[in-house]
């Protein structure tokens, strides 16, 4: 991944729904030769999908909690039960207090109960630890550096 890879990535992650033609514009490249750019880093992995940014307390889902679940067995095995559940948007194997951390959002801390009640349902899961967000300074994906000495893009 070179220069023009990194600024054509962080120019779609500010607003991924710039044309071609905007896109090499920004770089020094035609559109065309931005597009095949963006077609090999797809192609590659670095961009695994296009997609928008919902605001979650516009969409109704403003009660924000981190669950770590420990089991009575390997947790590891947990990922499609995990994913069943709607509400968890995130879930990882960790090393530490717990085997599981969630990211989860519901509407109402009566429905993050009942989320919960569904994951004690998940075989092997014998305790949750819930840590509810009060406020949320900022959230941010992946940082990939733009060229050297280029200013940092501010937080979105």
């Amino acid at each position: 991944m070179d220069e023009i890879d990194r600024m054509l990535i962080g120019l779609l992650q500010e607003d991924a729904t710039r044309s071609y033609a905007a896109l090499g514009a920004a770089v020094g490249l035609s559109g065309g030769a931005a597009h095949e750019r963006v077609r090999k880093l797809r192609e590659r992995g670095l961009i695994r999908r296009t997609t928008v940014e919902v605001d979650p307390v516009a969409a109704g889902r403003g009660v924000l909690a981190y669950v770590m679940i420990d089991g009575n067995t390997w947790m590891g095995d947990t990922a499609e039960a995990l994913r069943a559940i709607p509400e968890v948007e995130e879930a990882h194997v960790i090393a530490g207090p717990a085997s599981v951390l969630t990211k989860i959002r519901t509407s109402s801390t009566s429905e993050l109960q009942a989320v919960l009640r569904r994951v004690f349902e998940i075989e092997g899961v014998a305790s949750t630890q819930t840590v509810v967000v009060l406020e949320t300074f900022f959230e941010r994906g992946v940082h990939v550096p733009g060229p050297t000495g280029a200013p940092e893009p501010p937080p979105r």
